[in-house]
């Protein structure tokens, strides 16, 4: 079969595109890394609602929480080593305290930077947004969904940030397809095993239901692309119904989404888990491809995880 893949910066180029055309409250702020993350494009059509503040990060953030409390709804946008990496306190109490209307999209997010290096590959941005009070934390897993999630979050009140995948992915959402802000789709039904991912992860877990298939294992996919809030009701649901669960991220495994699945079935009902992703170290140089491989963020590993819980029940 054919896998077709797409742009998650593209998609969030339409939406921004269209959300400014519905809305004249929608602004643009960028740090030099426009052209890249492809929201140049509403610069150009709406010259008078984009901001390029320059390498200055933090500062961006305080124009951002000043438009917000203006009446605008900013998006502001760079790679996810800058934001949140150079501004957690700007983000944290100009805007995340106040509970103001900014959207925070970062792109370059996880591993898959490749090249970039360790310096350039943030695996802990979502653990860390996740941790700030009041904040929205969306973890797309294609274009078509990163185009209907940042919609959303525009149309939603409060402080949201949306993290972005530098490399084309495969796509899994058609157009038509419901995603929620704050629900967990459901992807693939199964019952030996369930399997909850979020980002390019997803696919990755559909592939590993694939491999298992073929061995008798059934598994249920969970696209959890809310992070915070975590959909806890869906994903018990799947704990009680498959008992054991496999989260799937590409970002550290403290504190991410495999740290929130597991706060959320503990709390209400206990299931042996097991969490794929960056086992707490920095990454390297490499081809996207080589490095998810050498990190273990493969359909395998995920599929390699649900066969050892399968077995130790």
């Amino acid at each position: 079969m054919l896998v077709q893949l797409a742009s998650m910066r593209d998609a969030y180029a339409e939406a921004l595109l269209e959300l400014g055309q519905e809305d004249p409250r929608v602004v643009v702020l960028g740090a030099d890394t426009s052209v890249s993350i492809k929201t140049s494009l509403f610069g150009d059509r709406y010259p008078d609602r984009f901001f390029n503040v320059g390498i200055a990060e933090a500062n961006m953030m305080g124009i951002a929480a000043g438009l917000a409390l203006a009446g605008k709804i900013p998006f502001v946008t760079t790679y996810a080593a800058f934001v949140p990496g150079k501004c957690l306190d700007q983000i944290r109490n100009a805007i995340a305290y106040p509970n103001l209307n900014v959207k925070i999209v970062s792109s370059h997010g996880g591993l898959t930077v490749g090249p970039d290096g360790a310096s350039h590959q943030t695996i802990e941005d979502v653990a860390t947004m996740r941790a700030v009070p009041r904040m929205h934390v969306i973890v797309p897993a294609d274009a078509p969904s990163t185009k209907s999630l940042v919609a959303q979050a525009c149309r939603t009140l409060g402080p949201f940030y949306i993290r972005l995948s530098r490399p084309s992915v495969p796509t899994i959402y058609s157009a038509s397809k419901d995603v929620e802000v704050g629900k967990a789709k459901i992807l693939r039904e199964g019952s030996d095993i369930g399997i909850v991912a979020c980002g390019i992860m997803v696919n990755e877990a559909m592939e590993a239901a694939e491999i298992l298939s073929k061995t008798g294992v059934s598994a249920e996919v969970v696209d959890s692309h809310t992070v915070k809030p975590l959909d806890s009701e869906t994903i018990v649901r799947v704990a009680r119904k498959t008992g054991a669960l496999v989260t799937a991220e590409e970002q550290n495994v403290i504190g991410g989404l495999g740290g929130a699945v597991a706060e959320a079935i503990t709390e209400s009902y206990p299931v042996p888990i097991m969490r794929v992703g960056v086992r707490d170290t920095f990454g390297e140089s490499g081809e996207h491809q080589e490095l998810m491989v050498k990190y273990g963020l493969t359909s395998k590993e995920i599929a390699r995880a649900a066969k050892h819980l399968i077995k130790s029940r």
